[in-house]
């Protein structure tokens, strides 16, 4: 009975995910044993609100990494799709659903930018990407002078309706921002793990020049993923402006440390060929609680990263730690020699 047990552990161990579970248990009992309020189920809830942005990017930054490659533009894409929106709705006296379509319509082109530069042109991701956030964010700046709108106080005022896309409840007691996410949850597991675009983009992500020798195009495989990127960050950009009432240059300029982290926190591999849109979603979680956590214990706001960066490093160890075959007969004889002992 007791060996059966330590195989399920073991079994549990091993899995990524049962570490996420473990960790998200761990969190919801320390920060609810310093606030008891932590343990609110409706303000659990409406916290999603807050690292919803975080989920629905990094959910296709999970795409490209898995190609072997890195986006850190998102954030400057939330930043310019947010202006879009504001100042196409404000300015030019456009429906605001319509400024919404050409905001995406934006973070399309800007995915489209990313994946010439490093599928085509074979630039770094990690050089191109970070050309391209700051030029996001100075075009972002840009628009909001010349169309005569503060960058410090940005755009408000929105319709009901807008507002409404993230404040409301389609379903009575679950804010909107919870059915977005899984909604959103489901679509990228769908494309990512039963389609054939997803078995393309872990093939090239395993090896390219097996992906091209097979027949497929794997630049443009590459390419599609940061455009997907694009079309998130634009994406999540509106959903901030809804959230927050405004529109700023700024929105996301903190954001590329925690997607990142809720990517490779999830199971992906940093180096390509492996990945899990369900590890990304529950590292999103993680990632968000304790940030939650962290305010409701009057920890300040400056100060969140830092255990943001710890999960980071400890989730590429542990990633490198388990790719470790000596490391792994190592855990595996542990367990074993528990086994022998509980007989």
């Amino acid at each position: 009975m007791l060996s059966n047990s330590l195989k399920t552990i073991k079994n549990a161990v091993f899995r990524w995910e049962g570490f996420l579970f473990l960790l998200l248990f761990v969190e919801i009992i320390i920060f609810g044993s310093l606030n008891p309020k932590f343990l609110r189920i409706s303000l659990l809830l409406n916290s999603v609100n807050d690292f919803l942005v975080i989920g629905v990017i990094a959910l296709s930054v999970t795409f490209v990494i898995i190609t072997g490659g890195i986006d850190i533009s998102a954030g400057a894409m939330i930043g310019l799709s947010s202006v879009v929106t504001g100042i196409l709705w404000q300015v030019a006296g456009m429906n605001i659903w319509v400024a919404c379509l050409c905001a995406i319509f934006v973070g399309i082109l800007c995915g489209m930018l990313n994946g010439y530069l490093i599928a085509y042109l074979e630039i770094q991701a990690m050089v191109a990407t970070l050309g391209s956030s700051f030029l996001f964010s100075g075009i972002a700046l840009v628009l909001m002078r010349l169309s005569g709108v503060s960058a410090y106080e940005g755009i408000s005022g929105f319709p009901q309706s807008f507002k409404l896309l993230m404040g409301g409840e389609l379903i009575k007691g679950i804010p909107n921002s919870i059915i977005i996410f899984i909604v959103l949850i489901v679509l990228s597991s769908i494309v990512l793990h039963k389609s054939k675009y997803g078995r393309y983009v872990f093939l090239t992500g395993i090896n390219k020049n097996t992906a091209v020798y097979s027949g497929l195009n794997a630049r443009l495989i590459t390419a599609s993923t940061y455009v997907l990127v694009g079309i998130s960050a634009s994406f999540a950009g509106i959903l901030l402006s809804s959230y927050l009432n405004s529109s700023r240059s700024d929105f996301g300029a903190e954001t590329t440390l925690s997607i990142i982290t809720a990517v490779v926190l999830g199971g992906t591999a940093i180096t390509g060929g492996k990945g899990s849109i369900f590890g990304t979603a529950v590292a999103t979680i993680v990632i968000g609680f304790m940030k939650f956590g962290l305010q409701m214990a009057r920890v300040p706001t400056q100060y969140t990263n830092i255990p943001t960066g710890i999960l980071l490093i400890v989730a590429v160890a542990a990633a490198a730690l388990s790719g470790n075959i000596e490391f792994r007969f190592r855990m595996r004889a542990i367990f074993s020699k528990f086994s022998l002992n509980s007989k």
